[in-house]
């Protein structure tokens, strides 16, 4: 959905032999993994199951993650362990199996219920004036009608026993994608708000920000969406652009009070040990950017059959864990999946995307830092705001030093390695020699950051 939205993307080589980091990277190896749920882990064997059973025609594998238990789990495991099995692979029936799951799972979806937004109206008042053309002003308002058909609330029930859902219990109404992604997405919502604000729904703009604050608060970060098996990434961090956006409509200083403190703790985030990657430019200036990289290893829950089945390619452990652990972080970096973060563009399994620094995210991360100095500045806390001024300064300064080429007039992705697999005592060097790096998505809406002044 979000995706969309971006455009300008650049495709060139990048060739810069000057630069090098500054520290050893060999804890890139060492992921720290977030534990997953009881239910999540015995949902993927029952997708398994489902991809033997129903074969791979029209099958969805994030349908069956997102299945909810019908009663306890260990019940329900004990039937599914139950069930009658024939041949070398132990197949389960197709009537068999969909007996089991009617028995056992409500539908997905269904802990999710249809909201009427409190600030709908058929027809916002000053809404689009500049839109004069009579049908574009009609087909403008059958979109507008949409929120009423993409807002939900989260079930009592995923509250009083979230041991049976995979969804997490947001405390305000959501809006969804659409289609099979029924839960809220991170970066989805910051399109979604500024579509809300054009649609005067400011309440219900306010209520996504709080859902968001809600995921800081509990997991330290906003978490790629609202279920169980994704709180082991993150994505574009936009959170302080919705707030930024929703303030300048709104003017409401409480709103920003509450999310300050949500902000400072993602930005601590997207600066921490695993995103941070410290490089040294030709004239011996170290300069602090940030990466994605997801704290996973394994196949993501959501895909785990298709992930396995790509990594069957690979002979090691180890590889296999590398793997998953690139195809996580390009699902964080919401481009799942561009070419973008592969060494060889004709072949998915060459994901390489945590040794990749990205220019967009980066710029992500500016603008957050600009978002924070301001909306500091609203709530009188000086200190706050010439500290986030600072921080600017100096990303700005290492996105022209680092990603900036002068000759194509571009910035690019920086590469910090060959792609190898790195070994535990390796101090790893940038290697971009011959390596073809796609250059990054830079967005119109913020590229006036590097003509700011800063």
């Amino acid at each position: 959905m979000a995706q969309q939205i971006l455009n300008l993307v650049f495709f060139s080589l990048l060739f810069l032999t000057t630069m090098t980091l500054t520290r050893g990277l060999s804890k890139k190896c060492r992921v720290t993994v977030v534990p997953t749920t009881p239910l999540v882990t015995f949902l993927e064997r029952v997708q398994e199951t489902a991809l033997d059973t129903f074969g791979e025609k029209n099958f969805d594998a994030k349908l069956y993650v997102d299945l909810s238990l019908k009663l306890n789990l260990s019940k329900t495991e004990k039937a599914f362990d139950g069930l009658p099995r024939s041949g070398e692979n132990g197949t389960v029936s197709v009537k068999d199996l969909k007996e089991f799951i009617a028995t056992y799972f409500d539908d997905a979806g269904d802990d999710l219920l249809y909201y009427d937004p409190v600030d709908f109206v058929p027809e916002p008042e000053g809404f689009l004036l500049k839109v004069k053309n009579p049908e574009v002003r009609a087909w403008a308002l059958e979109v507008h009608a949409l929120w009423k058909n993409l807002s939900r609330k989260v079930a009592d029930g995923v509250r009083e026993q979230p041991e049976l859902h995979t969804l997490l219990p947001l405390p305000e109404a959501v809006v969804v994608p659409g289609s099979r992604f029924i839960e809220v997405y991170y970066w989805d919502s910051y399109w979604v708000i500024r579509g809300l604000l054009a649609s005067k729904m400011y309440e219900t703009a306010k209520a996504i920000v709080t859902n968001l604050i809600f995921l800081v608060d509990t997991y330290g970060y906003v978490l790629n969406g609202s279920r169980a098996y994704y709180t082991n990434r993150s994505q574009p961090p936009l959170l302080s652009a919705m707030v930024y956006e929703i303030y300048n409509r709104t003017f409401d200083v409480e709103l920003v009070r509450k999310a300050l403190p949500a902000m400072l703790k993602e930005h601590a985030f997207w600066n921490s040990e695993i995103h941070k990657v410290t490089i040294q430019d030709a004239q011996g200036c170290n300069h602090n950017l940030s990466r994605y990289y997801a704290m996973w290893n394994k196949p993501r829950p959501e895909s785990s059959t298709k992930d396995k089945e790509s990594a069957s390619k690979f002979l090691s452990d180890s590889e296999k864990q590398q793997f998953y652990h690139d195809i996580a972080s390009a699902a964080e970096s919401g481009w799942d999946f561009s070419t973008r973060w592969m060494r060889n563009t004709s072949e998915f399994t060459t994901l390489s995307t945590t040794s990749i620094l990205p220019v967009d995210l980066n710029v992500y991360i500016l603008k957050m830092e600009l978002d924070i100095a301001f909306l500091a500045n609203v709530l009188g806390n000086k200190a706050t705001m010439e500290s986030f001024l600072e921080a600017a300064k100096a990303r700005k300064n290492a996105i022209n030093s680092v990603f900036w080429n002068g000759k194509k007039g571009q910035w690019f992705d920086y590469r910090l390695t060959n792609g190898t697999i790195c070994k535990e005592s390796e101090t790893w060097q940038a290697c971009n020699q011959n390596q073809n790096v796609y250059a990054s998505n830079f967005i119109p809406l913020w590229i006036d950051l590097f003509h700011s002044g800063l």
